[in-house]
C-alpha cells in the first residue's frame, strides 16, 4: 500500500480471534521478560496527577478523518497485563485504541524464540489480525536475563509515518523513546500514551499530548473467558 501524506487545507492539515492462542502467565507464548525501559520514577506531581485525571488533549477537530498508528511494545505491555491480572484481547485493543478514526498502521514489537514454535504461531496470528510484528532474536546477558531492545527500530517508524499521520498511539513507557517523542510532536502529531502510572517515564508524559492509565481500558480490552 502506497502511504499518501497528510491531506491539507489552506495550507493545514485535515484533523483529520486469538482464541487458540492462551495469553495467561503460565501459557503465553512469549517468555515472561522485565520490559527494557528507563523509568524516572513518579511520584505524580500535582502537574501529573491533573494530567493522568483529566487526560488532557489537544484534539484536532475532525476526529473522523485522523490518520492513526499505533506501536506496541510487547513486553511492557504483557508485562502490564501481569501486574493487572488479566488477558489481552488483541483484536479489542485495535478497535479500543482506534476509536472512529482510520488507522493506517499498528506495530508489535516482541522479541522472539526462533525456535518456539507456539511463539511463532502466535505473532503469525497476529500478522493476520491488523498488525505489523517487528521481531528481534533475544539477547541473553551475562545475569542469566533475556532481553531484545527495540526501541531504535520504534523510534524510526514513528519518525517515518509523521508525515501521513495526525496522531500516534504508544503503548510503552521507556523514557528512552521521549527524545523521538518529543521530536513528533514538534512535527504536528498527537502523541497518545498508554501504559501504567508506575511503569511510566516522566518525561513521557511531559511530552505527550495526551496520557492514558491502562488500567482504565481493562473492560474494553480484557478477553472474554
Amino acid at each position: 500500500m502506497q502511504l499518501l501524506p497528510r491531506p491539507e487545507r489552506n495550507g493545514q492539515p485535515i484533523h483529520s480471534d486469538q482464541s487458540d492462542f492462551d495469553t495467561s502467565e503460565d501459557r503465553y507464548p512469549f517468555e515472561v521478560l522485565s520490559p527494557v525501559y528507563h523509568p524516572d520514577p513518579l511520584p505524580l506531581n500535582g502537574h501529573h496527577h491533573a494530567k493522568l485525571q483529566t487526560l488532557h488533549s489537544r484534539h484536532r477537530d475532525d476526529h473522523l478523518h485522523q490518520r492513526l498508528a499505533i506501536f506496541i511494545d510487547g513486553a511492557n505491555l504483557l508485562h502490564a497485563a501481569l501486574q493487572l491480572e488479566f488477558e489481552i484481547d488483541y483484536i479489542k485493543l485495535l478497535k479500543c485504541l482506534t476509536g472512529d478514526r482510520q488507522l493506517l498502521r499498528a506495530y508489535f514489537y516482541t522479541g522472539v524464540h526462533p525456535q518456539n514454535q507456539k511463539q511463532q504461531n502466535f505473532l503469525h496470528w497476529m500478522r493476520c489480525n491488523g498488525y505489523r510484528v517487528i521481531a528481534k532474536e533475544l539477547i541473553q546477558h551475562q545475569d542469566g536475563s533475556k532481553k531484545a531492545n527495540l526501541d531504535v527500530e520504534m523510534a524510526v517508524d514513528m519518525l517515518m509515518l509523521t508525515e501521513y499521520c495526525d496522531t500516534f498511539v504508544l503503548l510503552s513507557g521507556t523514557g528512552a523513546l521521549a527524545y523521538a517523542i518529543d521530536k513528533v510532536t514538534y512535527k504536528g502529531v498527537q502523541m497518545e500514551v498508554v501504559s501504567l502510572p508506575a511503569m511510566t517515564s516522566d518525561l513521557l508524559i511531559d511530552f505527550a499530548d495526551r496520557y492514558i492509565n491502562l488500567e482504565t481500558l481493562i473492560p474494553s480490552i480484557r478477553r472474554d473467558a
